[in-house]
């Protein structure tokens, strides 16, 4: 399977062209890097040539290091994973430096061919690497081209040659945004940075990388880091001006990590080590550090949710397999809040019709109103033009009459969490929609059983959770009731498909998968501040965990009095088996007090009034600070990530969870999981099953039953298991 074309002109010039078959984005294999290394040393060889374009054949250039590749390079490389690993990137170095020296003579820097990179799009990756090793790199004027180095996203860092080449070329302080927070940049904003050389219309990438060979010289070819006499822009890590560089960049990365994520350690010490040292020795040292970084367990771990088990998701791993197309055409949106704001706006975006309803025209033209807001703001950035704007606002149409639902194959019902309200909409929608349509209930805590009995046609009867705002959250959580068919799972799936987010389904329970979770670790926060732990440990705790948000935080944006109601729905309806009194004093304290969150600017913090955090409420100290509390900070850390991943075993052990990689990109996207981990499972993995359960008995002894660990992990402890060796789809095929 050939990924790499060569051809010679008589123009004396080679052309490399990458063209993935059957991809529609190429992306690097080890089969890719041998063909590759063919085509430059043919190119090198023939004394015809005089320059080699290396270039596309789609319309984008690429986007990267396949991930499956290396997600099993530990495993292929046997006995000794590190070396194998370390040989793989060095002799991707080889390659690379190979292309870069072009041939010349390094002493005296002559002799050498021409290399330009002719990218007719984006390009991502090792696909702007390969560019960086390249003596011009000139890019298509593409307005959907993105080019950057994102790796730490996926908790690696660029390590082919990226970290070596772009803090040589830029210095450490402008390198960073694009190697510590894996920036994509349009065309013209990389070519402010320097890293890019021209950007040139589309049609005329080609011709203008054939002038550029034509009319370069030896001095042309070398790169600033090869020729004599050459200083780090900025200075190096011991030089008056890099020192204070070095040391803020040390301390940007730990503002931003908190410590939690090892790539973005790994990175620093790659460019703080090379920087000291000559270039192909600064290659040896990156692969090294990117070597250490793929042997961490919680590099596979952000791999493995991040990327397969998420691509896998989204490419229908858990549709229904004998199920056609379901594609939604046309879509009813019940309910103009919010939700059924951001609902309506997802769809338009993605090329579907819309009816927006509510109860009156005003509310229902406020919901558009929300759609033009996102849109003008991604006018303002540049992002969304004003025809992309009209094209949009005209597939929604915000209406009070349920007729113009006639034709709707899925409607998605997001009115108040109110059964009576829900069940009436219900009944109204399935009095026009066709008899094949299917009804979604957007909800984040009622039995969707309970409010299918409302609908004529259960087994057309799904839950679609959605997270706010939507518009933003990239996941989606599809909720099957007892009747739910096979039909309406993969018509949720579709469409989920369709707006472009990321589905997991679940089966039906109180809170179903998310909010089960979630709110363990909110009201574990609580009963803290209800035992006098100081609040600022506790949100700092997560923060060191990797949490984007503390617990205290996380409440007040999504509204105490919300949790307040929760409250009030579960203890009524779980009676004597109600266990969360002790938190109830707290978040009804601060309902009591009128401190329902950031939407009323007071709530576990104080809030100025634009909105902006001050600092903790003092009435948490006040009331039940205690100076003398000694919880370890380990413990409060325990506490917090035991609360969530001990409920997403249980949620697994009785079926809610059908599915370990659901468990774990769903805690991920949905709440941001410690994304360090790989979400609740992997973290287990990475604990260890009897580790984790003598952690679950110390801390029952200290804190409470409710961190008894599950039958399930105990008798994986018991058997030396992990999650992902006994319930991966793999492991359960073997």
């Amino acid at each position: 399977m050939t990924e790499f074309h060569y051809a010679a002109a008589d123009d004396g010039i080679a052309t490399i062209t990458w063209d993935c078959p059957g991809k529609s984005m190429n992306v690097m294999t080890y089969e890719g890097l041998a063909e590759l290394n063919a085509c430059v040393d043919k190119a090198l060889a023939d004394d015809a040539v005089k320059g080699v374009i290396i270039t596309s054949g789609k319309k984008d250039f690429a986007g990267g290091m396949d991930l499956n590749v290396l997600a099993g390079q530990a495993g292929d490389a046997g006995g000794n994973p590190a070396e194998g690993i370390f040989n793989g990137i060095m002799q991707m170095h080889g390659l690379l430096r190979k292309i870069e020296l072009g041939g010349m003579d390094f002493k005296t820097k002559k002799g050498g061919k021409p290399f330009v990179a002719a990218l007719p799009g984006t390009a991502a990756g090792i696909g702007f690497e390969l560019p960086l090793a390249c003596h011009r790199i000139i890019v298509a004027d593409n307005p959907k081209a993105k080019l950057g180095l994102p790796e730490i996203l996926v908790g690696l860092f660029p390590g082919a040659g990226g970290a070596t080449r772009v803090p040589r070329k830029l210095g450490l302080m402008a390198a960073a945004p694009i190697l510590m927070e894996g920036k994509m940049l349009s065309p013209a904003k990389m070519k402010a940075t320097g890293l890019i050389d021209d950007v040139v219309p589309a049609d005329q990438l080609i011709a203008a990388a054939k002038d550029w060979i034509a009319n370069a010289k030896e001095a042309d070819l070398v790169k600033p880091w090869d020729a004599k006499g050459y200083k780090m822009p900025g200075g190096a890590p011991y030089t008056p001006m890099g020192l204070p560089m070095f040391v803020g960049g040390a301390v940007m990365i730990h503002a931003k990590t908190q410590g939690a994520y090892p790539a973005a350690k790994a990175l620093l010490g790659a460019i703080y080590e090379g920087a000291l040292v000559p270039f192909d020795t600064a290659l040896k040292i990156e692969a090294r550090w990117f070597t250490k970084v793929m042997t961490t367990p919680s590099t596979t771990g952000m791999i493995r949710s991040l990327f397969l088990n998420k691509q896998a998701l989204e490419k229908g791993a858990v549709r229904p397999k004998d199920v056609a197309d379901q594609s939604v055409r046309k879509v009813g949106v019940l309910g103009a809040g919010m939700m059924g704001a951001g609902i309506a706006h997802v769809s338009a975006l993605a090329g579907i019709e819309v009816v927006l309803i509510d109860a009156t025209q005003e509310s229902a033209d406020k919901g558009k109103a929300h759609s033009a807001g996102i849109l003008d703001e991604g006018i303002k950035r540049r992002k969304v033009t004003e025809d992309k704007k009209a094209e949009v606002l005209g597939r929604i149409t915000a209406t009070t009459d349920y007729a113009a639902l006639k034709g709707c194959d899925l409607i998605v019902e997001a009115v108040f969490e109110d059964p009576a309200v829900k069940a009436e909409v219900t009944k109204k929608a399935e009095a026009v929609i066709p008899a094949d349509a299917i009804f979604a209930t957007n909800t984040s805590t009622l039995p969707i059983s309970s409010l299918a009995t409302a609908s004529a046609r259960p087994e057309q009867f799904i839950g679609i959770h959605f997270f706010s705002p939507v518009h933003k959250m990239m996941l989606v959580e599809i909720i099957k009731g007892a009747q739910t068919g096979p039909v309406a799972v993969a018509k949720a799936l579709d469409y989920v498909r369709q707006i472009r987010k990321t589905p997991i389904v679940v089966n039906d329970e109180r809170f179903f998968y998310a909010n089960r979770c979630i709110i363990p670790y909110i009201n574990e926060a609580m009963r803290m501040v209800r035992e006098g732990v100081e609040p600022a440990l506790i949100e700092n705790a997560a923060k060191l965990l990797g949490m984007p948000l503390g617990p205290l935080q996380l409440t007040d944006e999504t509204s105490i009095d919300l949790g307040v109601k929760i409250a009030k729905a579960t203890k009524a309806a779980m009676g004597n088996a109600y266990d969360n009194d002790d938190v109830d004093e707290v978040a009804f304290k601060l309902f009591d007090e009128g401190r329902y969150g950031r939407k009323t600017k007071a709530g576990f913090y104080n809030y100025d009034e634009a909105g902006k955090r001050q600092g903790l409420w003092q009435g948490l100290r006040d009331t039940w600070g205690n100076p003398d509390d000694e919880t370890p900070l380990e413990d409060v850390k325990l506490r917090l990530m035991l609360s969530q991943s001990l409920e997403a075993v249980r949620a697994l052990e009785t079926g809610v969870l059908e599915d370990i990689r659901e468990g774990d990109v769903g805690a991920v996207l949905g709440w941001g999981f410690a994304p360090w981990s790989g979400g609740p499972f992997s973290w287990l993995d990475i604990l260890g099953a009897e580790q984790a359960v003598a952690t679950c008995d110390r801390l029952v002894k200290t804190y409470g039953k409710r961190f008894a660990a599950p039958e399930l992990l105990r008798d994986m402890a018991a058997k030396g298991e992990t999650f992902y060796g006994r319930f991966a789809p793999e492991a359960q095929a073997a």
